[in-house]
């Protein structure tokens, strides 16, 4: 037992209640003996970063509990966590990463990844949509972790999206912070740089959530049936008996534009190559994240894309191998407008896969994305690497 968790009051970890059936749903097939998937979509923390080992990261806590707790069961863990990446990316990502696997129980954490703006509140609704559309209906819960130094968190603009889709939350800053303010505890007995856990800290995370899961476990059926009953969006002719999810969802909150996110690499469209090339080595795993994309060393190198959608991003590397080149993105000629896309990385912790939003509910037509190296020096160590083009809004 961790010995800091008597100073958590995990009653005040529920963010949003939320519909329970779909979890209780999964839990009964659990006792059933079926086999089932339980996904995880985040950030660094869900990747496991500072945690010891990956059997230490809270993702794979909580997939024990699940282990543990049904033991007729047989679960499969896919964690689809990638540090420093919003769900800007996720939702673009979450098929090929996620959803492919078909999971019947995922956890959604981007909440110290994210800002809390209206762009991230529509972003992360487009992951919660891709995620409850998938045909087999996944369970979802949505997990707010807090930054432990000054309770930063997009959990505000995130949990307007829970309660739109009435979806189960859990909070840090209402537990674990809320102990840190309180003086419970010094903060660097959970973490070590104030934003990622260390071993102790994700145990307190799991923690968290698992108190949620035993609550919802011991709900007797009385009061679910009740709930179920009086859910708008869930007392729906379409369920079925492993779906707790309507076939329709409920109208976005959003504008909704990044629910049909789509990533062009290497492996999936043909741009215009004048001076880049296609990396096709292989791709270790889904953190391996610079594969699949092309890359340029000379000035005047060019790569050229047509998309169609009203939203375009693209993700580079910013290296702390420098110096590196810089490029500059135009969209549809107007070199005027031409984005800096500069490759050198003043941090020190690593290569940074950067995301840059191009055009925001821009016009839904065909454009053209051009990406040309516009600086280099003989001492670069390193070459520019575009990892991908976002298209978005493409209804």
């Amino acid at each position: 037992m961790n010995d800091l968790a008597k100073y958590i009051d995990f009653g005040q970890g529920v963010a949003n209640p939320g519909y329970i059936w779909n979890i209780k749903e999964v839990m009964r097939r659990a006792e059933a003996g079926e086999k089932l998937t339980i996904g995880f979509i985040g950030g660094s923390i869900t990747q496991g970063s500072l945690s010891s080992t990956p059997q230490k990261c809270y993702a794979y806590l909580v997939y024990k509990w699940w282990v543990d707790t049904f033991p007729e069961a047989e679960f499969k863990y896919v964690n689809a966590g990638i540090g420093g990446t919003t769900s800007q990316f996720g939702v673009a990502r979450a098929e090929d990463d996620l959803l492919a696997a078909k999971p019947d129980f995922v956890i959604a954490e981007f909440s110290v990844n994210d800002e809390s703006t209206e762009h991230f509140e529509e972003t992360y609704e487009g992951l919660v949509r891709k995620i409850l559309s998938l045909e087999t209906h996944p369970a979802l819960m949505l997990v707010h972790n807090v930054c432990y130094n000054n309770g930063a968190s997009a959990e505000l603009v995130h949990s307007r999206i829970a309660r739109h889709y009435n979806l189960p939350s859990v909070s840090m800053q209402s537990t674990l912070y809320k102990a840190l303010l309180n003086c419970r505890f010094d903060n660097r007995r959970i973490t070590p740089d104030d934003l990622h856990p260390n071993d102790c800290g994700h145990e307190l995370v799991s923690m968290v959530i698992t108190k949620r899961l035993e609550q919802i476990k011991n709900t007797v059926k009385a009061e679910y049936e009740t709930a179920k009953t009086a859910d708008k969006f869930f007392n729906s002719a379409s369920m079925t008996s492993k779906s707790a999810q309507p076939d329709a969802l409920p109208a976005p909150l959003t504008a909704n534009a990044y629910e049909d996110s789509v990533r062009h690499r290497n492996d999936n469209s043909m741009p215009v190559l004048d001076g880049f090339t296609a990396d096709t080595s292989e791709q270790r795993d889904i953190t391996d994240c610079f594969k699949k994309g092309f890359t340029a060393s000379k000035k005047g190198a060019g790569i050229t894309f047509k998309v169609s959608g009203s939203c375009i991003a693209v993700q580079f590397r910013k290296t702390i191998h420098k110096p590196a080149p810089i490029a500059a993105a135009i969209i549809d000629g107007d070199e005027a407008n031409a984005v800096k896309l500069d490759a050198n990385f003043d941090e020190t912790w690593g290569d940074k896969l950067e995301l840059y939003t191009l055009l925001e509910h821009g016009e839904n037509k065909e454009h053209t994305v051009e990406i040309k190296i516009v600086e280099t020096s003989d001492e670069d160590v390193s070459e520019f690497y575009l990892v991908s083009v976002i298209v978005s809004g493409r209804r």
